[in-house]
């Protein structure tokens, strides 16, 4: 679900409600609540309260007060909403067809949400667990195809030296310094292979 977003509920066609989904919760007014289960909104305040006073729920955490303008556009008008958690609770009160249809609801939903929960973390592990795999394929093939970096040659490695030394050249930016003495028309040959500028 997104921030945001209306979700409607319609177990049938005497109810309909369309709910916002607000920081991850659904928020309803004791209005919108007692029609969802079918009841009035004195009943409503009544359990609110018990489920409050019998330290069930915080206040704080499932209630929210939201100001708005009335429609003349002069008056501000503060009202109550409340949070999933308090519906559910207010739902296991109340004692009606539209009650039990919604707690019905809820529960599926919300298994439901796990389960797709679960299986994007499953997914996800093994997504985590491939890009490591071709992390390390990726490494491995990287650390193969560098020079060697000791550039000591034994008997039997002229082309491996020469190889060496001709990508030494290569890979030189701004300039070359030769500190050997004796220059001949090999190592000439190698410079040549120096790129653009250098």
């Amino acid at each position: 679900m997104e921030q945001g977003e209306i979700i409607l509920y319609q177990p049938d066609e005497a109810v309909k409600l369309e709910v916002r989904l607000e920081d991850e919760t659904v928020w309803l007014t004791q209005e919108q609540i007692a029609d969802l289960f079918g009841t009035k909104r004195p009943a409503i305040t009544k359990h609110l309260n018990n489920i409050y006073k019998s330290g069930e729920l915080d206040i704080d955490s499932t209630c929210s007060i939201l100001e708005h303008m009335g429609n003349d556009g002069k008056q501000r008008y503060t009202t109550k909403y409340y949070n999933l958690d308090a519906i559910l609770s207010i739902g296991y009160r109340v004692n009606s067809k539209n009650a039990t249809l919604f707690r019905k609801w809820a529960n599926s939903v919300l298994k439901d949400y796990l389960l797709k929960g679960y299986s994007i973390n499953k997914r996800l592990s093994e997504l985590e667990r491939t890009v490591a795999q071709h992390t390390e394929k990726i490494d491995f093939f990287v650390r193969t195809a560098l020079p060697p970096v000791e550039g000591i040659f034994y008997n039997g490695q002229i082309f491996d030296a020469y190889k060496f030394a001709t990508d030494l050249v290569k890979s030189a930016r701004r300039s070359i310094v030769l500190i050997d003495n004796y220059v001949d028309e090999t190592v000439l040959l190698m410079l040549s292979k120096r790129s653009v500028g250098v």
